[in-house]
């Protein structure tokens, strides 16, 4: 999710708190991560529409956001959290942190779905991208496979992220176990670290320092299939096509779905809800695509025109969600002992 970094608004910094708009008596709390980003307008709205002073608490990754909200349940933060995504949602749901809410908004269909207590409100994938530049200037092809990147002509060319300090590192660390198996993967993993694997801390790291379209070393890095419509949309007209593509390689492909949810013990319920249903609004559904970089999980959404140059990936590759509530932690701790150690 680091990717939305993009906008102005997804940049503001993690742990601040922010009041939107006019001040009313009431107030909202709304606990999520860096890269939260609704249009200022729609906020200002939801505010004036349900009388209440919006709190937007941001805490960094969205696996910190859940941590805070573990930690404090016993004295609730938030009413309402948004960011709990499909690697999370197994961790929320066993430390008992949410509500389950049964409004419109949790019953009407949606392009993807969520377990448990939280309410879909939009989705993307996580993928390898390149520099268009680099590989034309060298005129080595693009690869088509995994285990083409452990060929040595492809030696230190690809960043990743830490899964163990990022969400989209762990993203694409828990896409290549979906297709290849743990055994498989973490074979796969040793090959890249003899390969020149760069392993950066985080997505912002990896994509502005390493990745040579913003100077670094790397043509490749692991970042979103959005990112490069974002490329483009910021370019000011520097470019009339993004400079970066997205390879969306088998196996290497993460559909990551995030949502909003209500927090147990929440003191302002049905401003809760009706922030629920503002997120799952077609205003909201609109706004977030050029805001956060996300496709919207309403159907009947109207789609950016910068998105055109963001085709979803055919296909993307998971464990189950019972794997990744009860593996992930070890999973994680294999790859640093196999990549880092």
């Amino acid at each position: 999710m680091h990717y939305r970094i993009f906008s102005l608004t997804g940049a503001l910094l993690a742990g601040a708190a922010l009041s939107c708009g006019a001040a009313y008596a009431a107030e909202l709390r709304v606990l999520t991560h860096s890269s939260f980003a609704v249009p200022k307008p729609l906020l200002e709205r939801f505010e004036a529409d349900a009388g209440v002073t919006l709190r937007i608490t941001k805490t960094g990754d969205a696996g910190e956001m859940l941590n805070k909200l573990i930690l404090t349940r016993a004295a609730p933060v938030a009413d309402v959290v948004f960011g709990i995504d499909n690697t999370l949602v197994g961790k929320a749901m066993a430390a008992q942190v949410l509500e389950p809410y049964k409004g419109p908004a949790a019953t009407r269909a949606s392009s993807v779905s969520l377990p448990g207590a939280v309410v879909p409100v939009d989705y993307g994938y996580v993928s390898i991208n390149y520099d268009k530049a680099w590989f034309a200037k060298s005129k080595l092809p693009l690869p088509k496979s995994l285990d083409d990147l452990t060929q040595p002509k492809y030696a230190k060319l690809l960043a990743v992220q830490n899964p163990a300090t990022s969400s989209t590192g762990n993203a694409f660390m828990l896409a290549t176990i979906g297709s290849m198996g743990e055994e498989k993967a973490f074979a796969w993993w040793a090959r890249m670290r003899s390969n020149g694997l760069k392993v950066a801390k985080g997505w912002s790291e990896a994509y502005y320092t390493e990745f040579s379209q913003n100077g670094g070393a790397y043509p490749l890095v692991v970042s979103y299939a959005t990112s490069p419509a974002a490329e483009l949309f910021y370019s000011n007209g520097k470019f009339t096509e993004p400079p970066t593509g997205s390879l969306n390689l088998p196996g290497a492909v993460f559909r990551q779905v995030e949502g909003v949810a209500l927090v147990k013990g929440a003191t302002a319920r049905l401003a809760a809800e009706k922030f629920i249903e503002f997120m799952r609004s077609t205003p909201v559904q609109q706004g977030l695509q050029t805001e956060m970089w996300m496709f919207p999980v309403e159907p009947g959404a109207p789609r950016a025109d910068a998105l055109r140059f963001a085709p979803e990936p055919g296909a993307s590759s998971s464990p189950s969600a019972q794997d990744m509530d009860s593996k992930g932690p070890g999973w994680v701790a294999r790859w640093t002992k196999v990549v880092l150690k």
